[in-house]
């Protein structure tokens, strides 16, 4: 298998993390057989420093002529400023929207040895393993009109939630196959008591779930959604919402499992694939070799199980992970009592040693 790959490290302590991602895929191609392509371009900030706009042409075309994306993270207060249009954050819905990217799927799945660094209970977060597909491409964040206006009186800010029955349908569909590769539940998460657009939203999962009896259905409004997550997150194994709520929601799981610096992504769709951690640029701690670099490589892993179907390959990046938390490694960010503490370039070697190791 050649394939090629797009990589956009982006801001922050994007270029120090995908690094680490870069040197395990390309040991476990080889390992394997396989033969991986990494081509760079430039993508938020760091695009508009270069060209004056957070995502060029070049780095689109390269997008859409790859095999899979594979992206850092984006923004940082020296372009808060700019224009809304131009900010790097909006590279990510340019990405999201020309790829045909509707589906995000955050896996939320904690790590034995790290229960300890959640702030919940062990009794309550150990044995979670919950996946939150998000709508990507529709709601609150495309839907028109949407701007800022004058008023008699000062300013008058709106946007609009819209969703159409096939948007629905598709990102339903996603969830249901999901499930039935998991523990065969989906909940389904929206506010039908208030927003007719969620009304729309659980009729039409509701009438997709028909094709789909092995799997369970459950309903749920968001507000009790974000407190059962602390409540009782065991109950959850496939949350399936809209693009406002899964922003939140997915945060939220993330922090079940002890730190957000953890957890990968997966944007799918159309043909090309797109794979993130979920924890943004982190500014405050860029260039200083403090970044956990585990939810970039996991994001990798996630690349190989759903673009290029390795599963084998994807189960010994995550069985390397596992090895080196259990050798008591940690980053800052999930530093516990006696343990070996180690910046983003070491833990990076260190899962790539492992590799292939238990």
């Amino acid at each position: 298998m050649n394939k090629r790959i797009a990589v956009l490290a982006g801001d922050g302590i994007g270029p120090e993390i995908v690094p680490a991602a870069i040197n395990v895929l390309d040991a476990v191609g080889k390992s394997s057989g396989h033969s991986f392509e990494f081509v760079p371009a430039a993508v938020g900030g760091q695009a508009i420093d270069d060209t004056g706009w957070p995502l060029p042409d070049d780095t689109l075309a390269l997008a859409k002529s790859s095999d899979a994306v594979l992206l850092g993270a984006v923004g940082g207060p020296k372009w808060e400023g700019l224009a809304y249009e131009r900010r790097p954050e909006r590279a990510l819905l340019g990405l999201r929207e020309k790829l045909g990217l509707f589906a995000n799927l955050r896996p939320a799945k904690l790590y034995s040895e790290l229960a300890d660094a959640s702030t919940l209970k062990r009794e309550v977060i150990e044995g979670i393993d919950v996946m939150v597909v998000r709508e990507l491409t529709g709601g609150i964040y495309f839907g028109k009109p949407k701007g800022v206006e004058k008023t008699p009186t000062g300013h008058r800010g709106f946007n609009t939630e819209v969703y159409t029955t096939e948007e629905i349908t598709r990102i339903a569909k996603v969830a249901f196959e999901t499930a039935r590769k998991r523990r065969k539940l989906v909940t389904s998460i929206d506010k039908a008591n208030v927003l007719e657009s969620s009304e729309l939203w659980r009729q039409v999962v509701s009438e997709v779930h028909k094709d789909y009896q092995d799997v369970e259905l459950r309903h749920m409004y968001v507000d009790n959604c974000a407190m059962q997550l602390i409540r009782n997150p065991k109950q959850f194994d496939v949350i399936v919402t809209t693009n406002l709520f899964g922003d939140i929601l997915s945060d939220e799981a993330a922090m079940l499992t002890g730190s957000i610096g953890m957890l990968p992504s997966a944007s799918m769709g159309a043909a090309v694939g797109m794979y993130e951690p979920i924890h943004g640029s982190a500014p405050d701690i860029a260039g200083k070799d403090l970044a956990n670099p585990i939810g970039m490589i996991a994001s990798g892993a996630m690349m190989l199980r759903y673009s290029f179907d390795l599963g084998k390959e994807a189960d010994l990046i995550e069985q390397a992970i596992q090895n080196v938390l259990a050798q008591g490694y940690r980053t800052k960010d999930i530093e516990a009592p006696g343990a070996k503490l180690v910046g983003a370039k070491e833990m990076g070697r260190l899962v790539l040693q492992n590799l292939g190791q238990g």
